[in-house]
C-alpha cells in the first residue's frame, strides 16, 4: 500500500471518514440545539385565563401552574387563598419564593420573626426550611410562588 505523508492510504480514508462523522454530530447536535429554542416559547398568561383549581391540602388554597413542570424541575404556581385559609408549617426540598400579587399575607419561618407582607411583598424559603402563612385579608390573598427545583412537600408534624 501507498503511504501519504507517513499515512497509509487505508489510514487516511478512516481519519476522513472518522471527521465526516464528528462533523456529522455536531451539525445535528447544533440542529436539534436550535430546534428546542424554537420549540421552547413564552409563556402569557391573563390573570383573567388563570386556571386555578383546589389541588388537595389545605382545602382552602386555589393553585395554578403557570410555568414548568414540578415532577421534573423549576416550577411557578399562582396561588389564591380566601381571607383567613391557613397553610400550615411546612417545608420543601426545593428553595421557594413567594411574591404577594394582592392582600395582606402573614409568613412566618423557623427562625424568624412573623412578618405581614403586601402586594409587592416577597419572601425566600430556603431548601428544608419549615414555614407558614396565613391570608389575614378581608378580601383573597393572590400569591405567586417559584420553586428552584422538583416540588415536594413535607408537612410538621401536628401535636395530639
Amino acid at each position: 500500500m501507498k503511504k501519504m505523508n507517513g499515512i497509509t492510504g487505508r489510514a487516511a480514508k478512516s481519519l476522513l471518514g472518522v471527521v465526516a462523522l464528528m462533523v456529522l454530530l455536531v451539525a445535528v447536535a447544533a440542529s436539534s440545539r436550535g430546534q428546542e429554542q424554537i420549540s421552547k416559547r413564552g409563556i402569557v398568561t391573563p390573570l383573567a385565563s388563570a386556571n386555578l383549581v383546589f389541588d388537595g391540602e389545605p382545602a382552602c388554597l386555589k393553585v395554578a401552574r403557570e410555568n414548568g413542570d414540578p415532577d421534573k424541575g423549576a416550577s411557578t404556581f399562582l396561588l389564591e387563598a380566601p381571607s383567613g385559609c391557613v397553610v400550615p408549617a411546612h417545608y420543601h426540598t426545593a428553595e421557594e419564593q413567594l411574591m404577594v400579587v394582592r392582600g395582606d399575607v402573614l409568613t412566618g419561618m423557623d427562625g424568624m420573626a412573623e412578618a405581614t407582607l403586601g402586594p409587592g411583598g416577597f419572601a425566600m424559603m430556603p431548601s428544608k426550611a419549615m414555614h407558614w402563612f396565613t391570608c389575614k385579608s378581608k378580601n383573597t390573598c393572590l400569591m405567586f410562588v417559584t420553586f428552584d427545583r422538583t416540588y415536594d412537600i413535607v408537612w410538621a408534624k401536628q401535636a395530639k
